[in-house]
């Protein structure tokens, strides 16, 4: 699937639309600053796999803090079978510029 931008992150996060939010920074970035997604450090990601297993067909939308390990994270779920997985686009760096 396509990426998303922060713009449009935000507008969805805005309009309360419903996708599954993934933030795969380390817990204790996540603790300094959150957009509210679910935190799953990218390393313990293949061992929490289960946690996602119920999303493989919905769009779930990962972030972190510049977009690099979320496109790592992207790449590992659509290896799992995960098929509607966006990476966002300068993480939550560019999120907080906006």
């Amino acid at each position: 699937m396509e990426d998303i931008t922060v713009e449009d992150l935000k507008s969805r996060l805005d309009n309360n639309e419903k996708f599954v939010f993934l933030d795969v920074r380390e817990e204790w970035e996540y603790d300094d600053d959150n957009l509210g997604a679910k935190n799953i450090p990218l390393a313990d990601l293949p061992t929490r796999l289960t946690e996602l297993e119920d999303y493989k067909d919905t769009e779930i939308v990962v972030h972190c803090r510049s977009g690099a390990r979320s496109m790592n994270a992207k790449k590992f779920l659509e290896s799992k079978g995960f098929s509607k997985v966006r990476n966002t686009i300068g993480g939550i760096l560019a999120y907080r510029n906006l």
